[in-house]
């Protein structure tokens, strides 16, 4: 699937948002904008207009470009055409969630309490939910998606794996939900035992699904 302006237009108007905000905060914004969190919410290091204003415009601007680039790079790049959709909402979500952290900044700018505690978690963990969602669609490549050894070599180890993680991301997403509403303390921690123990499972996972598929040992060349 080829991006066009059909495609790309809510991207666009992401990433102009981002930058108009940048530049009608420019003026008004105070010399030092918070530039880091702590786990506690509170600003443990500053940066000058710049920083504060721009890092994360542009680092919006490099991720998308990226993704729109690589594919071209990709051996697979034929199969990108098959979840072109889901991979065009999958750059629509990343932009939203920097969008929603920018949004979070120019707050603070303006004085408005924001619990960045609460919010980061939330945002953090309707991420997940949203990208469980759509690895179902996601075709063999290497660049997006689960990609292991296995995932890569045989395409029905992609395909159970992929299907596994839909469910591994959502728990993720609804745990990390859940503690920025109920724990926030719990957010970070959470994440890194259930993301570590996911991503390993899925590892697994993916190892003993193309050893059924290929019927030899995954350590063998792949038919």
């Amino acid at each position: 699937m080829r991006s066009t302006w059909r495609t790309e237009w809510p991207h666009g108007m992401l990433l102009a948002a981002m930058f108009a905000l940048a530049a009608s905060a420019w003026s008004t914004a105070p010399d030092r904008i918070p530039a880091h969190w702590n786990l506690a919410g509170q600003v443990d290091r500053y940066g000058g207009r710049f920083e504060g204003l721009l890092a994360i415009p542009l680092l919006a601007l490099a991720i998308y470009l990226m993704m729109i680039f690589l594919p071209r790079l990709d051996p697979h790049r034929a199969n990108y055409a098959a979840f072109g959709r889901a991979y065009a909402t999958l750059r629509l979500l990343i932009l939203v969630v920097l969008a929603g952290i920018c949004a979070l900044t120019h707050l603070w700018i303006r004085g408005v309490h924001v619990r960045i505690e609460l919010w980061v978690p939330l945002i953090g963990g309707a991420l997940f939910v949203a990208v469980g969602n759509l690895l179902g669609r996601v075709r063999p490549n290497w660049f997006v998606g689960i990609r292991t050894p296995w995932t890569l070599s045989s395409e029905a180890a992609w395909t159970g794996t992929h299907r596994a993680g839909r469910w591994v991301f959502i728990l993720m997403g609804a745990l990390l939900t859940a503690c920025a509403v109920l724990r926030p303390d719990w957010a970070v921690w959470t994440m890194a035992v259930v993301g570590v123990t996911g991503m390993l499972g899925l590892v697994v996972y993916s190892y003993v699904t193309m050893a059924k598929g290929s019927g030899e040992d995954p350590g063998g060349r792949y038919p």
